[in-house]
């Protein structure tokens, strides 16, 4: 698998519904890519395609020029960021990081030295051992954001990651994963309705309608 892979969607397609999404096209590997269109009209889709949540009925998903249709989610060179947080109440704001190191909760003193950098990154300075129900929307989210961080994928998914901060926030974000892209030269695709943010952080841009990409550029 290459540092920055690209992404080809090979006439993948999926019914869920009453609905039939028809993809096809490249998303260019190490660059970051905005994915807009109108509600429902199959942005999410698409992401969970790329991520393994759904499989193709038909056609291929290629990453980095191999097929990932068979590849379960978690061997896949991928990592998401919901716009919910997806975050585990019972385990502190630390923990909820660890996970994306170590499933297992196997940590070195590197490990748990990333992590706390990470959550520096993000603003969570001193918020390792709360918990989730003690912090804000915009908090939780940050935490999700670190956790992507330490598993420093080659491919980043986020589906409308900062739609719970305030404009500061999502602004401090954005140039936050953008400096982080610029480190590690990885592959992101990011959902958005947001025009300001688009401009902000995207090299290219795809348009979603009628359950298909209809223009990049």
């Amino acid at each position: 698998m290459t540092q920055s892979p690209s992404i080809i969607m090979d006439a993948a397609v999926l019914s869920l519904g009453d609905k039939t999404f028809r993809f096809k096209g490249e998303i260019a590997g190490g660059r970051v890519t905005a994915v807009t269109g109108r509600s429902g009209s199959g942005k999410t889709t698409l992401l969970n395609l790329i991520a393994g949540f759904e499989k193709p009925d038909s056609g291929r998903v290629l990453i980095g020029g191999e097929t990932m249709n068979d590849l379960h989610v978690a061997k896949r060179p991928v990592t998401v960021v919901f716009q919910e947080n997806n975050l585990f109440s019972h385990l502190d704001i630390f923990t909820n990081t660890g996970l994306g190191v170590n499933a297992g909760l196997r940590l070195d003193r590197e490990d748990r030295i990333r992590i706390s950098e990470a959550l520096a990154r993000v603003g969570l300075e001193g918020f390792e051992r709360r918990m989730p129900a003690s912090l804000s929307g915009g908090e939780r989210q940050r935490a999700a954001f670190a956790r992507a961080l330490v598993r420093n994928r080659p491919v980043l998914l986020l589906d409308e990651p900062f739609a719970a901060l305030d404009p500061e926030m999502r602004g401090e974000m954005g140039t936050l994963l953008l400096e982080l892209h610029a480190e590690t030269g990885n592959t992101v695709m990011i959902v958005s309705h947001e025009p300001g943010e688009v401009e902000q952080i995207a090299d290219h841009r795809l348009v979603i309608e009628n359950e298909a990409i209809s223009v990049r550029y």
